[in-house]
């Protein structure tokens, strides 16, 4: 696949050239790049398109930091393959290492582009934690954030529905940062073409039976009434300071209410009672989303009655948590049915926990057939609803250890992330 000549890193000295687009672009890269701490290296997630395509060069071109470029070969297309054999090429150019990500799948079912996406993300945070990678770019532009409020609009959707998407958030232990969401599509195509870069246009882009493609189409007839890309990502960056605020009062509510035990959540009862009705149903909601791993937050009604249930101290089920009355608290903690299958030692069970130890064991929940095996788990003082669904090391039906519940030197069980983190990167 041939690569322009001037797929190469850009220097100081070209890059305010009066001829070409804005130069405004240019100082959004080192922003970005000074807004991560450290000096390690920083992954760029790049698929070929005109967008990662601009990133990858602007990075280039301003980075004094070690860089390094990951693009997923999701399989859907027939070019895919060559598309990310294009990036990598030209990252050899600039001198970057790159891989290329394979998503494993068959025939997928449901909303395609939500499983790509996560299998995306998944993919990424895999490949970053492994490298010794903190933070991973992602080039969303303006256009992108005011499609994804035009969606929230058509889903009649909440502050979080409408703040669009998130600057930065963490998942798998790794940061990723959009650091061109006030950056229009057309500015940076005019970047890349400007230039003569190489860059593909993923016909996906133009399928109208994609409903982000729908809202494109929309959003591109309204610009005669003043609504444009760069207002509605104005719109959405003003919502999402309110939902800021708004997180930030749920953070400091849990850290008055809430213990983590053991992997549960035990919540003050009559703390919870006298929250304000939009920060109780948050803080709710924040507490079933860490103890699942779902992406998205249970639907409204539901989520309600869990609240209600709560204040009324009665038992209830949802998003594979279970609620457990008690006297003063209750305790929300996971649902034995819902819990992740049986993996090998030093994999991530269920979503959270990591066990690590010697030999080839595997790791599922402790449950009542390893409580049986454990005469005195009571001594932990945690409750038998937490206990149950602790990680366990098992060899067949033998329980080999129960970190949380006995103290082990052999076995370790640490959560992938607290709750007090999740609160802060959600």
């Amino acid at each position: 696949m041939p690569v322009s000549a001037a797929d190469r890193p850009l220097g100081d000295a070209d890059l305010p050239d009066p001829e070409l687009p804005d130069p405004e672009l240019i100082e959004s890269a080192r922003r970005a790049l000074s807004s991560i701490p450290g000096q390690g290296c920083v992954g760029l997630a790049v698929s070929g398109g005109g967008d990662s395509m601009a990133m990858l060069h602007l990075m280039a071109g301003v980075a004094q930091r070690p860089l390094a470029v990951a693009t997923v070969d999701h399989g859907l297309r027939a070019a895919s393959g060559a598309e990310a054999a294009g990036v990598a090429q030209v990252c050899a150019g600039l001198g970057l290492p790159h891989e290329v990500l394979h998503w494993q799948h068959g025939p997928v079912a449901g909303n395609l582009m939500d499983a790509a996406r996560r299998a995306r993300y998944g993919l990424l945070a895999g490949w970053a934690a492994a490298r010794g990678i903190d933070t991973v770019l992602v080039a969303h532009t303006a256009d992108d954030q005011a499609e994804t409020l035009f969606l929230g609009l058509a889903r009649a959707a909440g502050l979080d529905g409408l703040s669009g998407m998130r600057p930065r958030w963490q998942q798998g232990g790794v940061w990723f940062q959009r650091p061109l969401l006030g950056v229009t599509r057309a500015a940076l195509r005019g970047f890349v073409q400007g230039r003569g870069l190489w860059f593909v246009d993923d016909p996906s882009n133009e399928d109208a039976g994609f409903d982000r493609v729908k809202m494109r189409r929309a959003l591109a007839g309204l610009s005669e009434v003043g609504i444009t890309a760069e207002g509605l990502a104005n719109v959405a960056r003003n919502l999402a300071a309110v939902q800021g605020d708004l997180r930030a009062m749920v953070a400091e509510a849990a850290a008055r209410l809430v213990v983590e035990q053991a992997g549960a959540l035990r919540i003050d009862r009559a703390g919870f009672a006298a929250l304000p009705g939009e920060l109780a149903r948050r803080l709710m909601q924040a507490g079933l989303m860490w103890l699942s791993g779902a992406a998205y937050p249970p639907r409204a009604d539901a989520l309600a009655r869990m609240v209600q249930a709560m204040a009324e101290g009665r038992a209830a089920t949802l998003w594979g948590c279970r609620l457990v009355p008690g006297a003063g608290s209750a305790l929300l903690v996971r649902e034995p049915r819902h819990l992740g299958r049986q993996v090998a030692l030093g994999d991530v069970w269920d979503g959270r926990w990591r066990v690590t130890g010697p030999g080839d064991g595997t790791v599922r929940a402790v449950g009542p057939e390893g409580l049986a095996q454990l005469p005195d788990w009571r001594a932990a003082g945690i409750s038998r609803a937490a206990a149950l669904v602790t990680p366990g090391v098992w060899q067949g039906a033998r329980l080999v250890a129960a970190p949380i519940l006995t103290p082990d030197d052999d076995f370790t069980a640490t959560s992938t992330a607290g709750f007090g983190l999740f609160l802060l990167s959600h």
